[in-house]
């Protein structure tokens, strides 16, 4: 668990994925769009990957996707579509310092 939380703290916007995941393409698109230039760990690709997939599970998010926006979990794709929706994201970006306006 300490990998992921030193990880989702690395980088304004941290994307826990899978190479597969279309959804989770969806969302980084989506974060994308306003500017924010997220890191991406692939789950099935990355050595740690089970480990940290499991880390995720017990901070009680599903394991893709999970999004860390200014260092707190958000959660998933659900979400960050909510926040969307509801015109928050973009705001929650320019508090973690990931995008300026």
């Amino acid at each position: 668990m300490d990998m992921v939380i030193k990880l989702g703290t690395s980088s304004a916007v941290v994307i826990f994925t899978k190479s597969s995941c279309c959804i989770s393409y969806s969302i980084e698109t989506l974060i994308r769009s306003f500017g924010a230039n997220p890191t991406i760990y692939e789950l099935d690709t990355h050595p740690n990957g089970k480990q940290m997939e499991k880390a995720l599970m017990e901070l009680g998010c599903q394991p893709t996707p999970a999004i860390i926006i200014g260092k707190e979990l958000v959660g998933g794709a659900n979400e960050i579509m909510s926040l969307n929706v509801r015109g928050k994201l973009k705001q929650l970006l320019i508090r973690a310092n990931a995008i300026w306006v």
